[in-house]
């Protein structure tokens, strides 16, 4: 065993301090921010109006009632970090599970990284252009200003800082936040309610006129994944609940319904007053885009404002800057468990697995502020597009925790959470082709450049999976080619989805072109040129325009299936490689030199072969046993490494004089494994009571050697390969030597 908050530490170094209510605030702090408090209730409200709007919000919220309930179920199962990664890992194996951390984890960056960058238009809104010096450029008609870029970065920084350093304190302010935006907005509808003339008491119109009333409703609930995203955060943390994981589904439920109320209530209170010189809501909102900045572009604060005066707008400029801290905060806090859990499996480099003194993955969080930094430079614009692409890798994650759900349910035989497994993936199916093919209820979700994001994101997958694949060294990555096939797909689709929105965009422009220069509106050159050569040289524009446009998906889709096969090649080579050492494994003795037992390499042949057996269904009864040496470090300081080896043989012949039946695995300097088959695993606990009785009776005796051990059987059904039957003994092994230690026992500390 490592010392504490090294690569090795397990899940049991995350310490546990979130309440019921601390974990609520992070639930729904995450879910939302400042994009889904301001920008999503104009869509909304554009879409479908505040009844379709709000039916179609109660829709949302009993889909994502079923998505709580998957969640809940694999929390109980799989208390660990990780989240979905670790579901779609424990279910599935580690390359799907790969799949749902690629998307995952864009999309709490998008998250985090469209609320950092609303800060200034918090700033633009409430004080004016007292930012916006040091201009630097334009990217995407967006103005970068040195001001807002210094203010942006130094919020991610701070955040970063806070959740490194003191992340119960950060917890803690959640819940005053999440507590201020809560009680604020509903303190401000209230207050509208008891005015008489408030339009929200005729809903007029309560739909957009002209339109289909179920294609509003709908178009409302196809938003409903990126609206919520987020509220699943605390499975990221459930190892750190301070309650009985029991109560997770109460918790998400609150969570769910408290952010449901919430945007219908900001919903309402944005229609229940508008300026004077306009009929209605509607037209209120359709001249949003040309009233600058200021309160009559925020509906919300408008009617705030009208009903409360200034306090109206204090109490909601303190909601919306406490949505847009929570969402910070939560996303960091989740980023960081996610990041330091796939560092554990490899995903990620060793030094984001460590913990600090304060058990905190501080490594993990400055990773996210490196990636987040830098992101103000790119401008509200880009980042605008990378947020909207929560939509696509919402239906991605809950998708695949769905199918986690149903799968585990079904070989467990639990009826309720195969149905809301299943329920869950269908749901999820219809809005990934929806949000694919939006033409079939005629609703477009994205921008052209959200698809090509995507696309990009997607590719970069198969270029990251290249590089895990050569880190891999306990080749547990490679094993499901149906993986990669998805990834593929989802290049494929998503793609041609993109290419199909460019193309009509540039028919769009061409017909537009046209249209000018019937109008007179057409540049003078056009009208020299005469109609015909113009309209000729317009469409062969377009034709060039189009073709380029196929080629660069042909191209993309064409260097995935490189990587696609390259990738493969690696594991089939890595396959050859690992049948050679098979071989030679049986004409060599597998002996650690210092003490005699079986060598690490003896038992990682060991263990995948194992595996094999595991995954092919004929794995008989076993149990491991994971022993490690107390007191190492003690011994070495005070009498010399070579009384250290001396030691570490001792410790070796106590197992084996105690384990006669069973192989005996030396696998770290410190660390042993046995692996109890047949007769060894039918006296695996006479076994185990003999040894840890002679362990304790020699921490009384000095020099005596004292060794932790923990014990686990293999569950079939659950365990889907060795490693699981590993983690559960070390957890138990890691108990027993906190109780050696209270016993007196020397350790490192």
């Amino acid at each position: 065993m490592e010392e504490y908050g090294s690569v090795k530490e397990r899940e049991e170094g995350l310490e546990a301090y979130l309440s019921p209510i601390g974990a609520w605030s992070l639930s729904v702090g995450t879910a939302i921010g400042w994009g889904s408090f301001l920008f999503t209730t104009t869509l909304y409200l554009e879409k479908a109006g505040p009844m379709g709007s709000a039916l179609g919000m109660l829709v949302g919220m009993v889909i994502i009632l079923f998505i709580s309930r998957n969640y809940h179920y694999l929390m109980n199962e799989f208390p660990a970090a990780g989240g979905v990664y670790t579901y779609v890992k424990k279910v599935f194996g580690y390359d799907r599970a790969f799949l749902s951390f690629w998307y995952v984890g864009l999309a709490y960056l998008a998250m985090l990284w469209a609320n950092a960058t609303s800060v200034p238009i918090f700033v633009r809104n409430f004080f004016g252009d007292v930012l916006q010096f040091g201009y630097l450029y334009t990217v995407f008609d967006y103005k970068i200003y040195a001001g807002e870029v210094i203010l942006t970065m130094g919020i991610i920084l701070l955040t970063g800082l806070l959740c490194m350093k003191r992340e119960r304190h950060a917890v803690r302010l959640m819940v005053l936040l999440a507590l201020t935006f809560t009680l604020g907005i509903t303190f401000c509808l209230g207050t509208a309610l008891m005015h008489r003339d408030a339009a929200v008491f005729t809903l007029q119109p309560s739909f957009i006129p002209d339109q289909d009333i179920f294609s509003q409703v709908v178009a409302i609930s196809l938003i409903t994944p990126w609206a919520f995203i987020g509220f699943e955060n605390i499975s990221h943390s459930c190892r750190e609940f301070k309650f009985d994981r029991k109560h997770s589904f109460s918790v998400l439920g609150v969570s769910v319904l408290t952010t449901t109320l919430l945007y219908i209530f900001v919903i309402l209170l944005s229609i229940s007053a508008y300026p004077s010189e306009f009929g209605n809501w509607l037209e209120y909102l359709k001249h949003l885009g040309t009233s600058g900045v200021g309160v009559k572009t925020l509906p919300p604060f408008f009617a705030a404002q009208y009903y409360l005066g200034d306090a109206g707008l204090y109490i909601m400029a303190a909601s919306l800057f406490s949505l847009v801290l929570t969402s910070l905060i939560g996303n960091t806090v989740a980023l960081s468990r996610l990041f330091y859990h796939v560092a554990k499996d490899e995903v990620l480099p060793d030094k984001f697995a460590q913990l600090n003194k304060r058990r905190n993955p501080e490594n993990a969080v400055l990773l996210i502020m490196i990636l987040s930094v830098w992101i103000p430079l790119l401008g509200r614009t880009a980042v605008g597009w990378i947020v909207d692409v929560l939509s696509i890798a919402a239906v991605i994650v809950y998708g695949l925790v769905s199918a986690a759900a149903y799968t585990l349910a079904k070989t467990q035989g639990k009826k309720t959470e195969r149905v809301t497994g299943m329920v869950g993936m269908a749901v999820m199916i219809v809005f990934g082709l929806l949000q694919l093919f939006p033409e079939i209820l005629s609703y477009d979700t994205l921008e052209s450049e959200t698809y090509f994001l995507i696309t990009i994101w997607s590719v970069c997958g198969f270029l990251f999976l290249r590089n895990v694949l050569h880190r891999d060294y306990a080749r547990v990555f490679g094993r499901s080619v149906v993986a990669w096939i998805a990834l593929m797909g989802i290049i494929t689709f998503v793609s041609l989805s993109w290419m199909r929105h460019m193309n009509q965009d540039y028919a769009d422009k061409t017909m537009e072109e046209i249209r000018d220069f019937y109008r007179g509106h057409a540049p003078a050159e056009a009208y020299q040129m005469g109609e015909e050569v113009y309209i000729k040289k317009l469409r062969d524009a377009n034709a060039t325009d189009r073709m380029h446009n196929n080629s660069f998906v042909l191209l993309l889709i064409v260097f995935s299936l490189g990587m696609f096969f390259s990738n493969y090649t690696i594991v089939r080579r890595r396959a050859e490689e690992t049948e050679l050492e098979l071989n030679v494994t049986k004409a060599l003795a597998y002996q650690d030199a210092m003490t005699g037992v079986k060598s690490k390499q003896a038992y990682l042949d060991t263990l995948n072969l194992m595996d094999l057996k595991i995954q092919e269904g004929v794995m008989e009864k076993f149990a491991l046993l994971v022993f490690d040496v107390n007191g190492l470090k003690h011994i070495n300081d005070t009498y010399g490494h070579k009384a250290g080896d001396e030691y570490i043989c001792a410790a070796s012949n106590l197992i084996c004089q105690n384990f006669k039946h069973s192989p005996v695995f030396r696998t770290g300097g410190d660390e042993f494994v046995v692996v109890l088959e047949a007769q060894g695993f039918d006296e695996r606990q006479k076994c185990m009571d003999s040894f840890n009785r002679q362990v304790e009776a020699n921490v009384k005796e000095e020099g005596k050697v004292v060794v932790s051990v923990g014990l686990s059987d293999y569950i079939p059904g659950q365990d889907k390969n060795v490693h699981d039957v590993f983690e559960r003994a070390d957890g138990l092994m890691y108990k027993r030597k906190m109780h050696l230690k209270s016993m007196g026992a020397k350790t490192r500390e």
